[in-house]
């Protein structure tokens, strides 16, 4: 009788550590998943491409892993890099679906990568904002970005974290594609540094401190 009353105790106490270690395993989980961040830069693939005013969301993400020594490996929907900043894993994401299917990588990788949602943060470009002027946002309309606009659709949702890099609309009637797609002028050439060691402080404060403290260092 006292063997089978041991047996029973062993068997609870036995139950309740595994019980213990799959709620600790459950924690850890939760809290590894609120350290990673998935920050994806837009951009259109291509050599005739590099160097635009579009592909200021990729020039970002080159800049930020190269800070951090990162290294670009291609995956599934785009190019990827993992890579570490004050214990914050950041999977940087340059989407090769080009631009205007930019949703379809975000959603892969924010899936297979377990990442929350508040978690993702995109970098593109705007027209609507004077040349080298950022804004973070923790959601808001596509404003006419084809990139953001599939991103919504295919999420189901604009509330998701954006910093927008502006590039100025200094452009004739008709010309505004062209705009988009060209090289930058050599007097804009001089100022990218600048802009791309902003945007990396913006990225940095993001997974460190928040969102609202982030959206302080662009002014708001």
């Amino acid at each position: 009788m006292k063997k089978r009353r041991k047996c029973r105790q062993f068997e609870w106490f036995w139950k309740q550590a595994i019980d213990i270690l799959y709620i600790c395993g459950a924690i850890v989980k939760i809290h590894l998943a609120r350290m990673k961040y998935l920050i994806t830069g837009l951009g259109n693939v291509g050599y005739e491409y590099e160097g635009t005013r579009h592909n200021i969301g990729f020039d970002a993400l080159d800049f930020i892993c190269k800070q951090l020594e990162g290294t670009w490996r291609s995956d599934h929907h785009g190019d990827l890099a993992e890579v570490k900043f004050k214990g914050r894993t950041l999977v940087l994401l340059k989407p090769n679906t080009y631009m205007n299917l930019s949703g379809k990588a975000i959603r892969y990788w924010l899936q297979k990568e377990k990442i929350p949602l508040e978690n993702s943060l995109v970098i593109l470009d705007d027209l609507n904002l004077a040349f080298g002027k950022q804004r973070l946002r923790p959601k808001g309309s596509d404003g006419g970005h084809n990139g953001l606009k599939n991103i919504q659709e295919l999420l189901g949702t604009d509330a998701y974290p954006r910093l927008r890099i502006g590039i100025g609309d200094n452009f004739s009637k008709g010309r505004q594609v062209n705009y988009v797609l060209g090289k930058w002028a050599e007097d804009e050439k001089a100022e990218i540094p600048r802009i791309l060691e902003k945007a990396a402080e913006v990225v940095k404060t993001f997974v460190t401190v928040g969102l609202e403290r982030a959206m302080s260092v662009t002014g708001k």
